[in-house]
């Protein structure tokens, strides 16, 4: 097997998320610009580029972001890559600027995710999404995946005589952390009551389950551990960089309960990082969906299967609680411009390692980060450290 070579993340960057006025590609260069100045290297010292993104061409009708992108940042010459993997489009941008580094064809190289989506009307860009579930069989039964999480929700309950009330609490906590996170687009708390009091989805989910539809931009600047020692700042170590598949349709689903590429992703990256789950101080994970938080962090081995809600419950996964689960406000709070939430979820667990986050987790050394895309079609956990 090749030696790759160790990984550090230099610098981080990103916009609010919200309803912005910016281009897609004006977004991308303000996340970038951020990350490179979090650094403080020298653009031409970026020798590669990929850019996350879903559903641009199909909602803004623009193609080539990457080299747009780049071209706007004054990078010339240097090879620029749009990846797509529905909602991990982020996250594998990254693993791939982190392998780029790893197997020495770039000595630095940049991850940006970016996404425009509010200045689309409301059913086109659910439809622009839903073009991630198999359009042969899974499209013609016109299920969306307000749909796809309504009925995991739905097995859940039954399967372990959970409610949607201790759900809701996913919903609590994370208005709770958006409240002094100013890159969040929902900033405001909310009580279990009017979780389940906002409008109905898909059974038994309702509005405020769900995150919002959003625009924006995240970046992160990687480089070899070797590069990073010399440099001023707090370079962040990369333990693990995983990316798994899984079901791409609805059909392929062994079971509403989990998902088999973020088990698969995270057994791998635990093994890769050589600890445990036992060992993660602070996590972000991808929480589309209130039910989508809980199965994730069973999934990923946090708790077992059909304690999740409870955990949240019981407070385990506030900022003070034993372990903390999106700190940040995560995708329901902070909002889900797809192509950008995975560096957004890195963005979070690098500040959190610095001891610069804003919902601060008391001595953090290691971090998660876990971007699921699809109907579990597509799954990256990148584990991070601030022993460097």
């Amino acid at each position: 097997m090749i030696k790759l070579r160790e990984v550090a993340i230099i610098g981080v960057g990103m916009t609010n998320f919200g309803k912005l006025s910016d281009s897609i590609v004006d977004m991308g260069v303000q996340a970038a610009e951020a990350a490179i100045n979090d650094c403080k290297i020298e653009k031409n010292q970026i020798e590669a580029l990929f850019l996350g993104n879903f559903v641009g061409e199909v909602l803004t009708g623009q193609a080539l972001l990457a080299a747009l992108t780049a071209r706007s940042l004054g990078l010339r010459g240097i090879p620029v890559t749009k990846v797509e993997g529905a909602c991990a489009s982020g996250g594998i941008a990254l693993r791939q600027a982190i392998l780029t580094v790893a197997s020495g064809q770039a000595e630095v190289a940049m991850a940006v995710g970016a996404e425009k989506m509010t200045a689309s009307p409301t059913g086109k860009v659910t439809g622009a999404l839903a073009g991630a579930l198999d359009q042969q069989l899974d499209g013609r039964s016109g299920l969306t995946f307000p749909g796809f999480f309504g009925l995991v929700a739905q097995r859940y309950q039954a399967e372990y005589q959970s409610d949607m009330e201790a759900v809701a609490q996913v919903v609590v906590k994370s208005r709770k952390n958006a409240v002094k996170n100013p890159v969040c687009y929902l900033r405001k708390e909310v009580s279990a009551e009017q979780v389940r009091g906002s409008y109905p989805v898909a059974e038994p989910l309702r509005l405020m389950d769900c995150c919002p539809i959003s625009d924006g931009a995240a970046a992160a600047v990687v480089c070899s551990v070797d590069m990073a020692k010399k440099l001023s700042g707090q370079p962040i170590k990369v333990l693990a960089s995983v990316q798994t598949s899984g079901a791409p349709r609805i059909s392929d689903v062994s079971s509403l309960l989990t998902f088999e590429a973020t088990t698969q992703a995270a057994a791998l990256a635990y093994t890769q990082a050589g600890i445990t789950a036992k060992d993660v101080d602070v996590v972000e994970l991808h929480d589309c969906f209130s039910i989508a938080e809980v199965v994730d962090s069973e999934d990923l081995g946090f708790f077992e299967k059909g304690e999740g809600a409870e955990a949240v419950k019981a407070g385990t996964t506030a900022v003070d609680g034993d372990i903390p689960i999106n700190p940040s406000g995560g995708l329901i709070s902070r909002g889900h411009p797809v192509g950008a939430t995975g560096l957004a979820q890195v963005y979070e667990i690098v500040r959190q390692l610095q001891g610069k986050a804003v919902n601060q987790v008391r001595n953090a050394s290691v971090g998660l980060a876990h971007n699921l895309g699809g109907t579990g079609a597509t799954c990256t956990v990148t584990i991070l450290t601030n022993d460097i």
